[in-house]
């Protein structure tokens, strides 16, 4: 790195939920969490781990402006429907170099927020979720 200024800063981020533009959302995370099983070797003291599987998890922040997530889920989830999205994550600083896009797929949000305010206090709901499927489109290289 050759200055503080190459750190990528999420006020240039961005996210599309199943293709719109969610601009009221401030705050996007992924995850990737590796499940593994432990494994003892003959001959050693130490327990090894093997990977058998991944958890894929992730958290989407928003400002409360409308009611996009409950117009989206609400009716559906109530009608017995597992409903699920697409979601592309975008982060281009214009001091970093270049953007890096992810998309997220078989996204299934774990939970919906109905009402959640709180007096000289601005709103806003975090939508916890699991996905199946991830591929970056755009990556920064290391230079």
């Amino acid at each position: 790195m050759d200055s503080a200024k190459r750190i990528m800063n999420g006020t240039w981020g961005e996210v599309w939920l199943d293709g719109e533009y969610v601009s009221e959302c401030y705050g996007l995370q992924a995850k990737v969490s590796f499940n593994k099983e432990t494994i003892n070797l003959c001959g050693r003291m130490a327990e090894d781990k093997k990977i058998t599987s991944i958890s894929c998890t992730g958290s989407l922040k928003l400002h409360k402006v409308n009611s996009r997530m409950a117009l989206v889920i609400g009716e559906r989830i109530k009608k017995g429907e597992d409903v699920r999205f697409t979601v592309i994550s975008k982060l281009a600083d214009p001091d970093a170099y270049g953007a890096e896009r992810v998309v997220l797929r078989n996204v299934s949000f774990d939970d919906l927020t109905l009402a959640d305010w709180e007096v000289a206090k601005n709103g806003t709901i975090e939508a916890p979720f699991t996905f199946t499927d991830y591929e970056f489109l755009d990556t920064v290289e290391a230079r």
